[in-house]
């Protein structure tokens, strides 16, 4: 085969490079058109879902974070107001940090029941103390009340417990005022000239109005004898046979 500048090439030549040519040219075309790899897509679609439900699981927000902190606590109030013992309000207050925190609202404390603190007397500690203290220092009227007891008449902390309890009568407690008439007619953590029959009388007579009986038994007694109180023996009896029928 003859070219233009006279060179010539075999017959059988020319037909190789024309084969190889067209050779090259099919294995062009066959990679351009070379269907694509399905299980290499479905492994990238599965790491995608897997992506995206990670970072759904790790960027969601619990339901609970999203309540406002004054449903959580009007909640944890209505639990310690009605809490059998104090694992009822402790093991709420272990749940989470969240409610642990709200927990300790003053609001909450002030609002629990005497079940919520009660402590028997044999499981006494330093560490009973300081949660019945908790309540106390929240306003809680029974915890005043039932600390100033304990530090007033088993830890002989005269000061500190007539004080917590006149903290609870302030609030019109009658256990508390009932309490301080005693303290009154006995001069209890002094001597007998720190004896006030008529203060006494006072807080009794406050104590039976709300209701408390053994107040309303004592100031029968007082009118009857006369004791702190100008005698009224009628008066007297009338409301010792109230106090019985109570």
């Amino acid at each position: 085969m003859r070219t233009r500048r006279g060179l010539s090439y075999p017959i059988e030549a020319a037909v190789n490079a024309c084969d190889r040519g067209a050779g090259k040219r099919k294995t062009t075309t066959y990679c351009k058109r070379r269907e694509p790899d399905f299980a290499a897509g479905e492994h990238l679609v599965r790491r995608k879902k897997t992506r995206l439900i990670s970072t759904q699981k790790t960027g969601g927000t619990d339901s609970f974070d999203s309540l406002p902190d004054d449903l959580v606590i009007s909640i944890l109030c209505k639990l310690s107001s009605s809490a059998s013992c104090p694992t009822d309000f402790i093991n709420a207050s272990l749940t989470c940090k969240r409610l642990n925190g709200l927990g300790l609202h003053p609001l909450v404390l002030a609002k629990a029941s005497p079940k919520t603190f009660a402590v028997k007397a044999k499981n006494w500690s330093d560490s009973a103390h300081r949660f019945l203290k908790l309540f106390a220092d929240a306003g809680n009227v029974e915890a005043c009340y039932t600390l100033g007891m304990i530090r007033f008449y088993c830890l002989q902390n005269r000061g500190s417990g007539a004080s917590l309890m006149a903290k609870a009568a302030i609030s019109s407690y009658a256990p508390a005022l009932y309490s301080l008439a005693v303290i009154q007619f006995n001069g209890s953590g002094g001597s007998k000239s720190d004896k006030d029959l008529r203060a006494g009388v006072a807080l009794c007579a406050r104590a039976a109005f709300l209701g408390h009986i053994d107040a309303l038994r004592e100031l029968g007694h007082c009118l009857q004898d006369g004791y702190g109180v100008r005698q009224n023996v009628t008066e007297g009896r009338r409301f010792l046979v109230q106090a019985k029928r109570a």
